[in-house]
């Protein structure tokens, strides 16, 4: 990975107070393409493979816990160029700085009328939103007013394009760490969108015929967000590891004491590259499958989801025991172990990766 110098704890500041990710990060960014993991090469992308995408991803969240998840979350919208149709995915992505932004939420309503949408919502936590060049929304469809159901009678939802100049941004993402993400709301207020601009994250919607569009978006999702509480934790352990030989310096902790803390150290790093490393072979096994097959067998798909949430929830459960050994350098709120510990104590509470089953 180049320049990684670039990722130190000053630009990490200056991102910080300026809520998004700054300048110098963005332009190495477009240079990189990681916005575009998984946009075809034609389209100026890097076309990864899964297995591929999730390591890039854990060593940028290590390095900095709110580029990594920016990353992760644009290139994750990113993803959807296989579910939209030729006409669209020409005319957004071959631009060199693109970058996606976008929510799960259903918070929206699109009325089908005359051959175009007209929508209105808001939706939530849309990471990288200060420098998206679009916007990906969920919807409720209605046809002239009337609500339309799925085959399963469900309220049909379908996902939207938008363009920045469509959208206004709403100030909302006020959380202690990973601030500069910039996961800011966005609202539409009576929109026309052509329909062109509509797509459905389903299997059997794709549009282009790689496998990692064929990747279920839940494991999918699972999988990216675990990476980054890997990346943060990893980071956070070394910080850690650090502040406690720094307090040895000046309080010269007896031998007892610093056996137990190596003791401890070394047997939660252990634990941790092994659950890693059962992460990683999931993901292998899933990808194989569905390179060889075209899908991935439910047992799998259980397997890695589990995976992923227990390896996400074993992070946490080292960090409670690791953490004392800090001391207050960790509670000093310009430091980068306050930092860290700020991003990781946020991103590892996403909803998905909640429980380890």
């Amino acid at each position: 990975m180049k320049d990684t110098k670039l990722f130190n704890h000053e630009l990490a500041i200056k991102a910080e107070k300026l809520g998004s990710l700054p300048d110098e990060w963005l332009e190495l960014i477009y240079q990189e393409k990681w916005f575009k993991m998984f946009v075809p090469v034609e389209l100026g992308g890097l076309a990864y493979s899964f297995p591929e995408a999730l390591q890039i991803e854990e060593r940028l969240a290590r390095l900095d816990g709110s580029l990594g998840w920016t990353i992760t979350l644009c290139a994750g919208a990113g993803w959807f160029v296989g579910f939209m149709n030729e006409q669209l995915r020409n005319s957004v992505f071959p631009a060199s700085n693109l970058c996606l932004a976008g929510s799960g939420f259903v918070g929206g309503k699109a009325d089908f009328v005359n051959g175009e949408y007209e929508i209105s919502g808001s939706w939530t936590y849309a990471s990288g939103a200060l420098h998206a060049t679009n916007f990906t929304a969920n919807c409720e469809i209605l046809e002239n007013g009337k609500p339309l159901m799925d085959e399963e009678g469900n309220p049909l939802v379908k996902a939207f394009l938008l363009e920045k100049n469509e959208v206004e941004i709403l100030d909302g993402w006020n959380y202690m760490g990973m601030i500069a993400t910039g996961s800011h709301a966005f609202k539409a207020e009576k929109i026309k969108v052509p329909a062109y601009r509509a797509f459905e994250i389903k299997p059997d919607k794709t549009t282009l015929k790689d496998s990692i569009y064929k990747f279920p978006f839940l494991q999918f999702a699972e999988a990216t967000l675990a990476v980054n509480v890997l990346g943060v934790s990893q980071h956070l352990i070394d910080l850690i590891e650090e502040s406690f030989w720094k307090r040895h310096y000046y309080r010269k902790y007896d031998q007892k004491h610093l056996s137990y803390f190596q003791k401890i150290l070394e047997k939660k790093k252990k634990k941790l590259d092994k659950f890693r490393n059962e992460f990683y072979e999931e993901v292998d096994k899933s990808w194989d499958e569905l390179g060889i097959h075209g899908k991935i067998s439910k047992k799998n798909l259980k397997s890695l989801s589990k995976s992923a949430r227990k390896l996400s929830h074993k992070c946490r459960e080292y960090h409670a025991v690791l953490y004392p050994f800090s001391g207050l350098e960790a509670a000093k709120t310009h430091t980068e172990l306050n930092r860290v510990w700020r991003d990781f104590n946020t991103v590892s509470q996403h909803a998905l990766l909640i429980f380890p089953f």
